[in-house]
């Protein structure tokens, strides 16, 4: 959430910033709510003001042995007032409301652009391997290697749903762990954290309102986490630390679920776009000052994945109309499939600033001893499903079988070759 006093400051920069988004929101129609709510504020001021002077002269007059009736008529028409001015949630509700489903101000190293057309490549890791056959899709594999189903998984969830069996299930966990690991590495803490939330939780993530469409809701008003990252970042809401405190780093390997609202059509074959899928999330939360650092530091680690694991890929900077939301600037990595002949998303590393500090009210006191909002990161490390599909596509051999990569044998207790 943007502050609303930056706005009514730098207005021409806020209508320039939602420009570069493509978004339609101007200062000029948040100051005339914000403008009503200061004047509301103004007039509760005075009423309290007058509300206490009216006490006083009563007391005075009550003492003296005088008549206070007059006064006393006057002090409860300025209690109504007041009740009235303090009860009337309409102009905060207008501006919260608008401030809730603003974007965040992109950074000035965003390049601008409309869509992902406009992102912009910065660098690429590994070159794509050459067969000597045509490769098979991942589904393909799978299911003939009788270890990923998808009919059975229709029958029993419906679409967007698949069920890993046998050395394919291994392999998915063998992933988990090694992720996990290599953020403990980086000095992550490891966190298994709720998977249903709460309406606050959500928003102070900036999942809702704006996303209420994409996310699974029950029956008793709990959400059920789109990622991680709603739980990890809710872990210091409404705290005030330390800026000795900080950084603080959370990982966490949880399942995540995703209506996929507005994806018809999309990616429906596969696991590239499930309504219930698996992630190794990375969570900071850090000073103003060193959040660009952090993001650098996060976003490297999801590539030291990719690295070892030895798969090409390659790192986008999104530009101003491709980032989500709550970001102030976003690098995605793109594994190869070499069944789509492309690269894809698998990994997502986000830099917040303050938008959900101070949504979840996350604050740090500085050196000086001042309050302040903290910044807040995200980044997936990886995709855990997406990873396997990457793994099973460039490692396939001609036979159907899937070398298991190097890095992973020892979590796979030695073998090598999955295989019927």
């Amino acid at each position: 959430m943007l502050d609303i006093k930056w706005i009514r400051e730098n207005a021409a920069d806020f209508d320039a910033a939602m420009q570069k988004r493509g978004a339609d929101f101007r200062a000029s129609e948040l100051l005339k709510f914000d403008e009503e709510k200061r004047k509301k504020t103004f007039l509760i001021q005075e009423l309290q003001a007058k509300r206490n002077k009216l006490a006083q002269e009563i007391a005075v007059v009550k003492k003296s042995g005088g008549d206070a009736t007059a006064l006393m008529d006057e002090s409860k028409k300025t209690n109504q007032e007041l009740a009235a001015a303090e009860n009337d949630f309409s102009i905060d509700e207008k501006l919260n409301g608008l401030l809730a489903v603003i974007p965040n101000v992109p950074h000035a190293s965003v390049p601008q652009g409309a869509d992902e057309n406009d992102n912009v490549e910065i660098e690429k890791f590994g070159t794509p391997k050459q067969f000597s056959f045509t490769p098979k899709s991942h589904d393909e594999i799978g299911e003939k290697l009788g270890m990923l189903d998808f009919e059975q998984s229709t029958l029993m969830s419906g679409s967007r749903f698949s069920t890993l069996s046998g050395q394919l299930a291994r392999l998915e966990r063998a992933l988990s762990n090694f992720m996990l690991d290599t953020a403990l590495e980086n000095g992550y803490t490891e966190v298994s954290p709720p998977n249903l939330v709460r309406d606050n939780a959500m928003f102070g993530s900036g999942q809702l309102p704006k996303f209420s469409e994409e996310a699974f809701v029950t029956t008793n008003g709990y959400w059920l986490i789109p990622t991680s990252e709603v739980s990890l970042v809710n872990l210091v809401a409404k705290k005030t630390l330390s800026d000795t405190q900080l950084p603080i780093r959370y990982t966490a390997f949880t399942p995540c679920f995703r209506s996929e609202a507005g994806s018809a059509g999309k990616d429906t074959k596969g696991l590239i776009r499930q309504h219930q899928f698996k992630k190794v999330e990375l969570v900071s939360i850090t000073t103003a000052e060193n959040s660009e650092i952090e993001h650098e530091r996060m976003t490297n680690i999801s590539c030291e994945i990719l690295r070892r694991l030895n798969l090409p890929f390659r790192k986008i900077l999104l530009c101003t109309g491709d980032m989500g939301f709550a970001s102030i600037k976003t690098y995605d990595l793109e594994v190869w499939l070499p069944s789509q002949d492309k690269y894809r998303e698998i990994s997502s590393c986000s830099n917040c600033g303050d938008f959900q500090a101070r949504r979840a009210g996350i604050k740090y006191k500085s050196k000086e001893g001042k309050p302040q909002f903290a910044h807040t990161l995200n980044g997936s490390a990886l995709a855990v499903g997406r990873t396997l599909l990457a793994i099973m596509e460039n490692y396939q051999n001609e036979d159907g079988s899937i070398t298991v990569p190097e890095v992973l044998v020892s979590y796979m207790n030695g073998v090598k070759t999955i295989a019927n």
